[in-house]
């Protein structure tokens, strides 16, 4: 999330009530998770084991619950609870704005497009030419659907990031200030879920095809001409390349790369990266050749057994 005007390290450490290490007109302007800074972000960290990871990123500034050396170039803000300043960082710059319209504000409508009835549109959205929404189908704030999309009924853009910390008190959720974008000629079945970005985008690419009752999570990137089946679920941070295939109730788990030309068999679950124009079975998936080879020895198996009788 880019902020409309930069916040100087100085006045970030007095809102949130902290120390800081580093010059006070060192500028802030954005404000991201560790997946998605950039230079002049602004990123939080509040465990050892990730410290290394946020403070060679590339964000210039970070909240962290402890004072450590600070990097040449960037600026530390000194926090007992870096989740809960970052997330009071965030809900002040893009707060949540209650709504009672089907349409929100600052959002635009191509004529072209068609609009059914019963459709919910947040605010911040774009809808370009030609885009078809059925009908029940909610789209909220921060979402671009551009030209010829397809959006069947039912289907939810851009509701909240599952992304939460553990506390005494129970599980508290990251707000979530990113959105979603539906490339061109991309059609999205019905009861489809496509969670927004934390600040960043969750991104379906041009000319993908999702069956009924897919799920991609949080920053999850799809590239072009993909096709899911239903009931395929992809966790949060997922890189999705071109031309991919993935079958019925195939589950993709966070921070994996499927690359070019990709298939999964369906019922398959993938926990690591996948290699270009292979094809893949199982749960773990492996090379489907192989996992066919496994199978049918799995049917000789009594055989085998019998002989030891």
């Amino acid at each position: 999330m880019k902020l409309k005007k930069s916040l100087k390290l100085s006045e970030a450490a007095q809102f949130l009530n902290c120390e800081f290490v580093g010059n006070p007109e060192h500028l802030i302007s954005g404000i991201n998770e560790i997946h998605q800074v950039e230079v002049g972000d602004l990123v939080f960290v509040d465990h050892p084991k990730y410290y290394d990871k946020a403070l060679k990123s590339a964000a210039t500034t970070v909240i962290i619950d402890k004072k450590v050396d600070c990097p040449e170039g960037k600026a530390l803000l000194i926090s007992n609870f870096p989740f809960d300043d970052y997330n009071k960082l965030t809900r002040f710059y893009d707060p949540i704005i209650p709504q009672n319209t089907s349409v929100g504000i600052n959002t635009k409508i191509d004529n072209s497009a068609v609009i059914y009835p019963n459709v919910f549109i947040g605010n911040n959205v774009i809808i370009e030419k030609n885009v078809v929404v059925y009908p029940n189908a909610v789209i909220m704030d921060n979402t671009i659907i551009r030209e010829g999309a397809k959006i069947g009924p039912g289907a939810i853009l851009g509701h909240f990031a599952f992304y939460y910390k553990k506390k005494e008190t129970g599980f508290d959720q990251m707000h979530s200030c990113g959105g979603v974008i539906i490339e061109k000629n991309a059609d999205i079945g019905a009861s489809c879920t496509i969670d927004k970005g934390v600040s960043g985008f969750t991104i379906i690419g041009e000319g993908t095809k999702l069956d009924n009752h897919v799920h991609i999570g949080h920053d999850t990137v799809v590239g072009k001409n993909c096709l899911m089946a239903a009931q395929v679920g992809v966790a949060g941070c997922v890189t999705i390349k071109d031309n991919v295939t993935l079958w019925g109730q195939v589950g993709i788990t966070s921070d994996v790369v499927l690359e070019e030309k990709v298939t999964v068999y369906g019922q398959s679950g993938v926990g690591r990266d996948l290699e270009a124009g292979k094809t893949y079975l199982g749960s773990p998936c492996g090379d489907a050749r192989d996992k066919f080879r496994e199978l049918a020895s799995l049917k000789k198996l009594p055989e085998f057994m019998n002989n030891f009788k």
